[in-house]
């Protein structure tokens, strides 16, 4: 017994000895860039600087006795990036560090400057950037990649709820901004009617967003520029990347053809996987869906001074919901939404000296919706049919000095639209129908200049002058004077033969900025813009349905005008790391369109019948701070902003809306704040946090109820008199890079998100059911709880 005892104590006094053996930590602490010595760094241990740490001397050096075992080390030194590492201690180790300066990261957020002019100094205002690769890591709704989500994260843009289709950007509605995917217009940016964008990440190459001052090159909407760029391939070696989600599957091919002369990339994504929607959300239980999207690009680098680039694009898209009920007197079993886009560019690039060169483009873009009704009795497919066919040709002059840069371009565009078919096929209870075609030309010239006048003081200023003819073959009706909007004060109509200009409209469109710098760090800035738009979507829904119908400006329906006014406030910090800006805008926009109580547009051949016409007016402040570089990246922005509309076009019921007074937008949300952070913890991980809240859009409820028959009907006053609740948000993503780092050329990492991460159940809309003798509201959710997705990405070099 007391031999056991004596081994008790000899192995508790061993143990506790072998405990308290201390080694020396030592080493070095460099910039990575010069290996110049880094005093004043700290040496952190298991993150308790307090208990456990020290500071590098003059020489950078350092030394530390701390026990064996187990323990993790940070070095941390402001202006630098920091270091991590986890260690084993058996012994006295020398541990030599490589810092790398802040300021030598590649942006990683939004960037608030675009061209030769650096930063707070370029006089354009409203002008935003999202690096593609930032984007990537920012959490994702079922882990795809959305560009026009992330976009919701800035100040000014905003939508009607989850599912929307497009975006409004300061004021506007979705189809006033011009979206461009390397130069080809894109009429739905929305895979399964507003879940998931169009956008090939994998293929981008660069994002600009213009909501404030937009160059005189762009034309054709009242609000906002989104300019999509895809990357040309590589001429010099193979590059394969790809993904695999709960969503859609992924995969970019890149490769040269003619080393350092010929290449091409192809990318493409489809999505099959529609089972996992009705696990996010009861509301999509009914929801059948199928999408695809590709692209093909060739790049031919002819020779120093010329190349030419081409590019085709195709996107469908199959969708089947209950939500949206089928065609108009038709027994339908199920209806399917059908879009397919066809783009395709050719650009060819001439240097005339380093300093000029032309750019001339050629495109098309075919935009083609489906509606698709089965009968229940016979299953038999009723069709309604559009299609919307953009085709133009344009070319720009460019002369780049040190201190200015000159742009002068025209361009031509040809619109052809068919706003309905409907094709019974088998059916004996429809008839064939077919709305009269639309045929447009829009013609445009252009000159802007950007210049610096001195350190303090540049000015961007441009011109657009924009004709447009509608075309025959059609009928134009004459309604008595005054009395446009009444389909029974026809007096007479005009029939105008293919070729024929039935109307034409015209107007100069002036583009201004100027940039006024306090310092090196601080500007201010004003703007303003006039543009016009001719294409626009008539639509009686919240948010435009991919199958709403585009109306070119005709006789009775007058182009937008829309007229903004903005000013601004920059100013950087910690050379250029962290910006900090406040906008303030003010637009006007006249000719916007509403609808009348009870409006249908589908095979309507006398559209302007159904609709009235009023006044936008908008204005808001932006404020946002934005840190682009370090450990912790990320920006948090506040937005007050209003939007609102006046319809006033004479007295009685039809010919206002609210009595002629001024009421609010359906996307009109006065309080936004948006947060999105990314912590790169280590080469391994990174996280990301986005945290979004805005005030609940305005809708239409009912004044009372009317009981008919035994039945409760509602009746309905003024339009957007409530709001539905708050919308609130928080999403998370993790990142986690270079499982292995065997093979250097193949890489591969995991991307972890949830969705909405604590379950909040945001109302996309409220509605009303009768049950019995009782008629309640209900909200509408579409993703009401946490969405758990997981993607693997690959890409090989």
């Amino acid at each position: 017994m007391t031999q056991r005892l004596l081994c008790l104590v000899f192995w508790l006094v061993s143990s506790g000895t072998y405990a308290q053996v201390m080694h020396t930590l030592s080493g070095t602490v460099r910039d990575s860039a010069t290996h110049q010595p880094i005093a004043r760094a700290a040496i952190v241990l298991n993150y308790e600087r307090a208990v456990t740490g020290t500071y590098t001397d003059s020489k950078g050096n350092f030394s530390i006795t701390i026990r064996a075992g187990q323990h993790v080390v940070a070095v941390r030194r402001l202006g630098f990036v920091p270091f991590r590492q986890a260690i084993d201690l058996r012994d006295n180790t020398v541990l030599n560090v490589a810092l790398a300066t802040v300021a030598s990261q590649l942006e990683e957020v939004v960037v608030t400057s675009k061209g030769y002019d650096p930063n707070v100094r370029q006089p354009l205002l409203g002008v935003s950037q999202i690096n593609l690769a930032a984007l990537k890591r920012m959490p994702a709704a079922l882990g795809e990649v959305d560009i026009l989500r992330s976009l919701q994260m800035l100040p000014g843009v905003t939508s009607v709820g989850e599912a929307a289709n497009g975006v409004n950007i300061r004021g506007g509605t979705t189809d006033q901004n011009l979206i461009l995917m390397d130069e080809t217009p894109i009429f739905n940016p929305t895979h399964m009617f507003g879940l998931f964008s169009v956008f090939p990440s994998d293929a981008a190459s660069g994002l600009d967003l213009y909501k404030g001052s937009v160059p005189a090159r762009y034309g054709g909407r009242a609000a906002s520029v989104l300019d999509i760029s895809l990357r040309n391939p590589d001429l010099n070696q193979f590059k394969l990347s790809g993904g695999i989600s709960l969503v859609a599957n992924r995969l970019t091919v890149e490769t040269p053809i003619v080393a350092g002369k010929v290449g091409v990339l192809v990318s493409g994504r489809g999505a099959f996987n529609d089972f996992l929607l009705r696990l996010a959300s009861s509301q999509l239980e009914d929801i059948r869906a199928k999408f695809g999207d590709g692209v093909v690009k060739v790049f031919w680098r002819m020779n120093n001074n010329n190349t030419l680039t081409a590019m085709g694009y195709l996107s469908q898209d199959l969708f089947q919901t209950n939500l949206l009920g089928s065609l108009a007197n038709i027994n339908a079993i199920k209806t399917q939404f059908a879009q397919k886009t066809t783009n395709g560019m050719v650009r060819w690039f001439h240097a005339f000296t380093p300093r000029l060169n032309l750019q001339t483009t050629a495109l098309f873009a075919y935009y083609e919706p489906t509606i698709l009704s089965t009968e229940d009795s016979t299953n038999n497919d009723v069709a309604l049919k559009q299609s919307l066919l953009q085709r133009q040709i344009k070319s720009n002059l460019n002369y780049q000095l040190p201190n200015q840069k000159i742009e002068v371009g025209i361009s031509g565009t040809h619109y052809k639209l068919n706003p309905g078919e409907l094709i019974p096929n088998k059916s004996l209870a429809v008839n064939y129908q077919k709305t009269p075609l639309e045929q447009a030309i829009e013609l445009g010239i252009y000159a802007e200049d950007e210049i610096s006048l001195s350190d303090r003081l540049a000015v961007s200023v441009g011109l657009r002058y924009a004709y447009f003819l509608n075309m025959g073959p059609s009928v134009v009706r004459q309604y008595a004077a005054g009395e446009a909007i009444k389909t029974s004060t026809v007096v007479d109509s005009i029939r105008y033969r293919a070729g024929q200009v039935s109307q034409h409209y015209g107007g100069l469109e002036p583009r201004l900025g100027i940039r006024y710098s306090l310092n090196e760090r601080t500007s201010f800035k004003v703007g303003y813009n006039l543009m016009r738009q001719y294409l626009q979507v008539i639509t009686n829904t919240t948010t435009p349905l991919p199958t709403a119908r585009w109306k070119t400006a005709d006789p009775h329906i007058q182009p937008q005008v829309s007229q903004l006014v903005s000013a601004g406030y920059f100013h950087n910090f910690r050379a250029n790391i962290v910006e900090l800006s406040a906008e303030v805008y003010w637009r006007r926009t006249q000719h916007i369109l509403d609808y009348k109580p009870g409006a249908d547009f589908l095979l309507q051949a006398y559209p302007e019948t159904q609709l009235l016409t009023g006044y936008n007016k908008a204005y808001g402040l932006e404020v946002m701070l934005a840190k682009k570089k370090g450990e912790l990246t990320g920006w948090v922005n506040y937005t007050y902003a209003r939007t609102l509309n006046q319809v006033d076009q004479g007295a009685g019921l039809q010919q206002q809306i609210n009595g002629g007074d001024w009421y609010p937008a359906n996307y009109d949300r006065p309080h936004s704040v948006n947060i999105s952070v990314a912590i790169n913890a280590s080469k391994q991980h990174s996280f990301s946090f986005n945290f979004a809240y805005s005030t609940g859009r305005p809708y239409t409820a009912p004044e009372g109820f009317i009981r008919y028959q035994g039945r409760n009907y509602p009746y309905y006053g003024d339009r957007n008199q409530r709001r539905i609740p708050d919308y609130h948000r928080l999403d998370f993503a993790w990142n986690i890079y270079n499982l292995s780092a065997k093979n250097r050329r193949w890489q591969g990492h995991w991307t972890f998100t949830i969705y909405n991460l604590y379950g909040h159940r945001n109302a996309y809309s409220i509605f009303y059911r009768t049950e019995g003798e009782v008629t309640k509201p209900y909200r509408l959710s579409i993703f009401a709880a946490p969405i758990p997705s997981l993607t693997y990405n690959v890409s090989f070099n």
